[in-house]
């Protein structure tokens, strides 16, 4: 139905339908809000209670009732543990300690799993989850975000021919759990999305999307440019240089051809 104009008027919304539309405004901006609150509470609850169960005496401190009381002596505490393993006594210590651990049957293998992992992702220097990739699995035409946790080495790699990469494929919601795959390095695709974006498409089950410049490799070429424009001023005196002898040539024979020509001018003026 149109008006005297000819234009359709606009059906504004009615009170029910304001009021909802509030409600997910407001659900939209307290949700997140709350349950970060909610979260970290309930961790910081959670540490203070362990670490009133470890310390002896904790409980009966002036300030063990204020929350993050246990957080911050934790924190404290491992930061004096490190310390002390720095030095030369500590190494003893834990080499003595390590030593016992794996003469235990069952304690030498969950000890020797959780070390090397905590080493592999706490390390500055490990390439673990680097890389967003995407993997055509489980058949030709579907496709999975998976983590490039390193080169394939050891037994396995020995015995595949091509070259291979480790990629961890989480699972949806809980990224924790998942599964490894021996890929080729040729057949994956590496993303320009972060870590942390991946993380958020598997666990928001593909709801949230990273924005579309990406902050993984995009970085790592803005950077790439970056050096090139900065060695490419140190390639221009050398260009310039050689610019410079180019155009002294042609301008030291060009003199030689003037006198010539008043060489030649000079003898017909002599024989006319």
């Amino acid at each position: 139905m149109t008006d005297a104009s000819g234009q359709t008027p606009v059906k504004r919304p009615g009170v029910l339908g304001r009021l909802r539309s509030w409600f997910l405004t407001g659900l939209l901006v307290t949700a997140p809000v709350l349950l970060t609150v909610y979260i970290t509470w309930a961790a910081i609850e959670l540490i203070d209670g362990q670490v009133a169960s470890i310390l002896p005496g904790f409980n009966q401190l002036v300030f063990a009732s204020i929350p993050g009381a246990g957080l911050i002596i934790g924190l404290i505490l491992i930061t004096v543990i490190g310390a002390v393993a720095a030095g030369f006594l500590g190494r003893w210590i834990i080499k003595l300690g390590e030593s016992i651990l794996n003469r235990m049957p069952v304690v030498r293998t969950i000890y020797g799993a959780s070390k090397q992992i905590l080493e592999t992702v706490i390390s500055t220097q490990s390439d673990a989850f680097r890389d967003a990739v995407l993997v055509e699995y489980p058949r030709r035409g579907l496709w999975v975000i998976g983590f490039v946790t390193g080169g394939t080495r050891g037994e396995v790699a020995e015995q595949i021919d091509i070259e291979m990469v480790n990629v961890f494929i989480p699972t949806t919601p809980n990224p924790t759990s998942g599964f490894l795959l021996f890929c080729p390095r040729d057949e994956i695709i590496y993303l320009e999305m972060s870590v942390e974006d991946a993380v958020k498409l598997v666990v928001s089950g593909g709801i949230v999307h990273p924005p579309e410049n990406g902050n993984g490799k995009g970085s790592k070429a803005k950077k790439g440019a970056a050096k090139e424009k900065k060695a490419a001023p140190k390639a221009a005196p050398k260009a310039r240089a050689a610019g410079r002898t180019r155009a002294k040539t042609p301008a030291t024979r060009r003199p030689a051809k003037k006198t010539s020509a008043k060489k030649t001018s000079a003898k017909k003026g002599a024989t006319g």
